[in-house]
């Protein structure tokens, strides 16, 4: 399993120009990027890409482009989840015909579904594909967790291979799920766990060290520990808009936001400049 998708898979933003539409260019600019600074996989389409305000033809393509512009040796994952199963169904569908890797679902949000809800929702789900999936629990975003126990009952489903985990609380080994961290933060102690990596943000920026992070492990607390005001800036307010700003001043395909999120405050700015140019990726004050 850990060959197939990668250990450094990127979360990647959705760059916009300046009228708001999707810069295909550049995100075909920084998948290559990324490919030759650490990442072997990307998440398409998922909370970073904004995939909340993609149109459902803006998504399907983002995919079809990611496949038909793979970086070679890499993985693409697509984010098909969704609160109404019938359009997780659709888009899981759909992303198996464009050609993605693996399918990455996150939890029904909002709506709440309780265990039969959203046990239910996935024996959906996985009818709509022959790829991979991996179950994406977030309940800060969504409203539900999915305790380890529930996730191992979830296991037996066909194809339900994996789990993206962004609750710190529930950080272990799960019986017949390849471990990815949700979280920046999480990425070395779920490596310390024998998991497989991480579906990263900051890998954006730090993709090389966090590629040492799987290569080298002893001397992986000492690179975790480097990267923490990174983690910490990237997290200065809602992501995508930190790591935006971030690329923005890399000078990396970035673009706009779509609302409701809004750019990085001046203050925000300043966050995210100083820990960049504190692991050196900027000279002065990165202005």
């Amino acid at each position: 399993m850990s060959a197939s998708l990668g250990s450094i898979i990127t979360a990647v933003i959705t760059p916009f120009d300046q009228q708001g539409r999707v810069d295909e260019q550049g995100f075909v600019e920084l998948l290559a990027f990324l490919a030759a600074n650490g990442s072997d996989g990307f998440v398409v389409c998922g909370t970073t890409g904004e995939a909340a305000t993609l149109s459902i033809e803006e998504h399907l393509g983002l995919i079809e482009l990611a496949v038909a512009n793979r970086p070679e040796g890499t993985s693409i994952i697509a984010g098909a989840g969704s609160n109404d199963t019938r359009h997780a169904v659709l888009m899981t569908e759909r992303s198996t015909e464009l050609g993605a890797d693996a399918i990455l679902s996150v939890t029904p949000y909002y709506n709440r579904p309780n265990r039969r809800g959203i046990l239910a929702h996935y024996k959906e789900v996985i009818e709509a594909t022959d790829k991979p999936i991996i179950l994406y629990n977030i309940p800060s975003r969504t409203g539900t967790n999915l305790p380890n126990e529930f996730l191992a009952e979830l296991a037996q489903l066909d194809r339900i291979d994996f789990v993206k985990q962004a609750n710190p609380e529930d950080v272990a080994q799960v019986d017949g799920l390849g471990l990815y961290a949700g979280n920046d933060d999480m990425l070395a102690e779920v490596l310390d766990l024998g998991g497989l990596g991480g579906i990263l943000v900051a890998s954006h920026v730090a993709g090389p060290q966090m590629r040492q992070m799987v290569e080298q492990p002893d001397q992986r607390s000492q690179i975790d520990a480097g990267l923490a005001e990174i983690y910490a800036a990237l997290g200065v307010t809602t992501n995508p808009i930190p790591v935006k700003a971030a690329l923005s001043l890399l000078g990396l395909p970035s673009g706009t936001l779509r609302l409701p999120l809004v750019e990085a405050s001046r203050e925000e700015l300043a966050v995210v400049a100083t820990a960049l140019t504190n692991l050196g990726l900027l000279k002065g004050d990165g202005h």
